[in-house]
């Protein structure tokens, strides 16, 4: 067994035009305060990264880790979410997805694509450059709207769906084999790679490529009502990253996991603060030690009721607290025998 490493934090969901937020060195800083070890990178805000610089240049990434170490912390890994989800994206959702894109390439379904891909591997150089080990993203969607069986979908109208995803991805995750980087889908609602049953149609579709890995986010259980700690049992061989967001699931009887196309915070499933939801991270983080996971637990805030700050300093002292420091020797050493090979065959009649 090996310890989780943390806590570090994705800098998505914090990253703005105000100061500290507005440039890596600064928010390095923020996050180190708050008792952070690691930050992990949103590849598209150029706030804070420069991906094309980062596929190109090894100066450029030695000084992005010297930003970062000066602070006080790590860099965990990039993330390419935004990007991966225009990978593949059904015509239903070109206009509010088009603004995930770069200028040149919006209202061009096709030269998205392309750009999607390009970042991607991108994505896998910059990875490399920088010595990270994982990365994570998301798989894009071209089955989603036909998620519930009704109206009744044509045979094999998934099928051909998770052919082309299948399709899609397979030179990207290409590249981050030979880049040495396992690629982590974020198994989440609104991509076609959103449980385990999912996962495992697009991994027969990539002939169960080595570097298709996942995100672990139990967040998205809750709202689904899945076995998150189940999940670890089936899929820890690919858990290669861990995105540590509480939820809760609140149902009553006038909305259930649909949501009723209500906001956020009036929904019967919402994200929550570390600590805020029903999220059981005792049993997640003993599940993950014991299979030996050694990636790191990375706060994702997401919180509908809670100020961004208050959930960042909270949310540091909760994943320390909650990382498993291994044990080296059994519990019950004290009561060794010291017996042999001839004594235990001796015990057993032989």
């Amino acid at each position: 067994m090996k310890a989780i490493k943390g806590p570090a934090i994705f800098l998505a969901q914090f990253a703005g035009d105000a100061d500290p937020f507005n440039n890596l060195g600064a928010i390095a800083q923020w996050a180190a305060g708050h008792g952070f070890k690691g930050v992990q990178i949103p590849s598209w805000d150029a706030r804070l990264f420069d991906l094309a610089k980062a596929a190109e240049s090894k100066t450029y990434c030695d000084e992005v880790k010297g930003t970062l170490a000066e602070a006080g912390v790590e860099l965990t890994e990039l993330s390419t979410h935004l990007q991966g989800q225009l990978v593949a994206a059904h015509p239903a959702y070109d206009l509010v997805l088009d603004g995930f894109a770069a200028p040149e390439v919006r209202n061009d379904p096709a030269a998205r694509q392309v750009w999607a891909v390009d970042q991607l591997m991108k994505a896998a150089k910059a990875s490399e450059n920088l010595g990270l080990t994982a990365h994570a993203t998301f798989s894009g969607a071209l089955a989603w709207p036909y998620l519930y069986p009704w109206p009744q979908r044509p045979p094999g109208l998934i099928e051909t769906a998770f052919d082309e995803l299948g399709k899609r991805w397979t030179p990207i995750l290409n590249e981050f084999d030979r880049a040495g980087v396992d690629l982590c889908y974020e198994i989440h609602p609104g991509e076609d790679l959103h449980d385990g049953v999912t996962f495992e149609m697009f991994l027969e579709r990539v002939d169960h490529h080595p570097a298709c890995n996942m995100l672990y986010d139990p967040s998205h259980f809750v709202l689904q009502q899945l076995d998150y700690l189940g999940f670890i049992d089936c899929y820890h061989q690919r858990i290669r990253m861990f995105h540590a967001k509480d939820a809760e699931f609140n149902p009553s009887p006038r909305q259930g996991v649909y949501g009723g196309y209500q906001p956020w915070i009036n929904r019967a499933g919402r994200f929550r603060s570390l600590g805020d939801g029903q999220v059981d991270f005792g049993g997640i983080f003993s599940k993950l030690t014991q299979y030996g996971y050694d990636g790191w637990a990375v706060l994702e805030w997401e919180c509908c009721i809670k100020h961004p700050e208050q959930g960042a300093a909270e949310g540091a002292a909760f994943i320390d607290a909650h990382i498993i420091q291994v044990t080296e020797r059994a519990f019950d050493d004290f009561a060794d025998s010291g017996a042999d090979d001839a004594a235990n065959r001796r015990m057993l009649g032989l």
